[in-house]
């Protein structure tokens, strides 16, 4: 099949080039003018997939090819697409930075994938002529990337912008299409912590944000020329996704959904969804587990940011330890694999979690394990079986304090250490790794089988209960 589909990737040199800034901007300003933008991160990310979600006003989708197969991200980009005006990329890290000295899985590789312009973000601080240098040098690095125009960011004036807009415009022979000051004021909106942006949960100025950057975006990029430079994408050849078969049976699938856990992706719940799940929202600080649920999903996030409140929640974290007990399918990732440990250790504070692993953690200053991971089941689960090749990422700053040993090896990351990762007890699986449900399609059905399994097992005991109950 083929579609036209208006698309932009915004890149940069590195991390911290401004991407985020550009691409908030762009879109708010795009929303503005009443447009359908679909929005895209490069690369394993939550945080910044999160904000690009709450400007667009839809999911934001993941793109990434170490984790997922390159024709199912095309499949998952055109299908995404569908009837917005524009599609905006943003990367991650530097445009060539990827998994290895070849660039593999980086963001210049996606952007050959989907034949997409790429605009290039530049941090202009204290260079002037040399900024065109590093613009010929990306032009002619890499073959076949089509790089369209560059965002200046942290200019110090009109001298600076000039000479490096002339140098780029007479050497490189591509546009400058948009122009940011150093900004004094408003960025204090957009606040950091430790593993990057504050989430737009955590945030309580989101309306005066999105004016702001929508008022940045009009005023400093060429936003007709940008939306020019999409509109000339050329066609796209891809397949469509084949799609599960539907369950009629639905499973009652919990899961933590708060300002503490919001790390999911949403192909990972929508294939829930997809095989037969009706999922129930949890919030951790102050619900407790209902007592129909047939199995729970605890994502990632920042239960160490919160775990004081956590703690005052008792009654749902003895819930969650008395389900594992009885066998309910559990399955519980990075923030998960905290809540579910026996104790947390941050900033000099001792926390006790659920204690359904007796496993003690403590919080870092730097990150434990951060990047792709490539894990081999060793010990069978419900979820997966022995030899199952899993591909994943890891961003996380707690480690074990004692050795665990977990049911996965890993051929590339860091988990618990040793090459381990993965706790099983029970139906309970939790593990540092994230995974992707379109790079690993057993998962969710696995998932849904143990819930459907467990419904099963509980509705036997309420029936046998019952007739005990009718016989006395």
């Amino acid at each position: 099949m083929t579609a036209n589909i208006p698309r932009l990737v915004i890149a940069g040199l590195s991390g911290d080039s401004g991407k985020t800034l550009i691409s908030l901007s762009l879109l708010a300003a795009c929303r503005r003018r009443a447009l359908a933008v679909a929005v895209f991160k490069k690369g394993p990310d939550y945080i910044d997939a999160a904000w690009l979600s709450q400007f667009a006003g839809r999911p934001c989708r993941n793109l990434d090819t170490f984790m997922t197969a390159p024709h199912r991200v095309l499949s998952r980009f055109m299908a995404s697409s569908t009837e917005a005006d524009l599609a905006l990329i943003e990367g991650n890290r530097g445009l060539f930075d990827g998994r290895d000295a070849s660039g593999t899985h980086s963001t210049s590789s996606l952007s050959r994938l989907l034949d997409a312009p790429t605009i290039l973000v530049i941090d202009c601080h204290k260079a002037t002529r040399t900024i065109a240098a590093l613009v010929k040098g990306c032009q002619v690095f890499e073959p076949g990337l089509n790089i369209s125009g560059v965002i200046l960011n942290q200019v110090a004036g009109k001298r600076h912008e000039n000479v490096i807009r002339e140098a780029i415009e007479n050497q490189c022979q591509v546009p400058v299409l948009g122009v940011i000051p150093k900004i004094k004021d408003g960025l204090s909106l957009l606040p950091n912590r430790h593993l990057g942006l504050v989430p737009p949960t955590e945030h309580g100025e989101i309306t005066p944000l999105e004016k702001y950057l929508a008022d940045l975006g009009e005023k400093y990029l060429d936003i007709n020329k940008l939306l020019e430079i999409s509109r000339a994408s050329r066609p796209l050849e891809f397949e469509r996704p084949g799609l599960p078969a539907p369950k009629t049976g639905k499973v009652r699938i919990g899961y933590f959904r708060d300002e503490v856990f919001t790390f999911y992706y949403p192909e990972n719940l929508e294939a829930l969804a997809a095989r037969g799940a009706n999922l129930i929202p949890v919030n951790s600080l102050t619900d407790t587990l209902p007592s129909d649920l047939d199995a729970l999903y605890i994502g990632g996030g920042f239960p160490e940011v919160f775990a004081a409140r956590l703690c005052k929640n008792r009654m749902l974290m003895q819930a969650v330890r008395n389900a594992c007990e009885k066998g309910m399918p559990v399955y519980a990732e990075c923030g998960g694999l905290i809540y579910l440990a026996a104790s947390l250790e941050w900033e000099g504070i001792r926390y006790p979690m659920s204690g359904v692993f007796p496993v003690d953690l403590m919080m870092q200053r730097k990150p434990v394990g951060h990047g792709y991971v490539e894990a081999v089941v060793e010990k069978a689960s419900p979820y997966f079986a022995p030899g199952t090749i899993i591909r994943g990422h890891e961003f996380h700053y707690s480690g074990v304090l004692r050795f665990a040993e977990g049911c996965f090896v890993l051929k590339s990351g860091v988990g618990f250490g040793q090459g381990q990762d993965g706790l099983i007890y029970k139906n309970t699986l939790a593990t540092y790794m994230h995974i992707h449900a379109d790079g690993c399609p057993e998962w969710a059905g696995n998932f849904c089988d143990a819930a459907e399994t467990y419904r099963g097992y509980r509705e036997k005991k309420v029936l046998a209960k019952s007739a005990r109950a009718e016989a006395a």
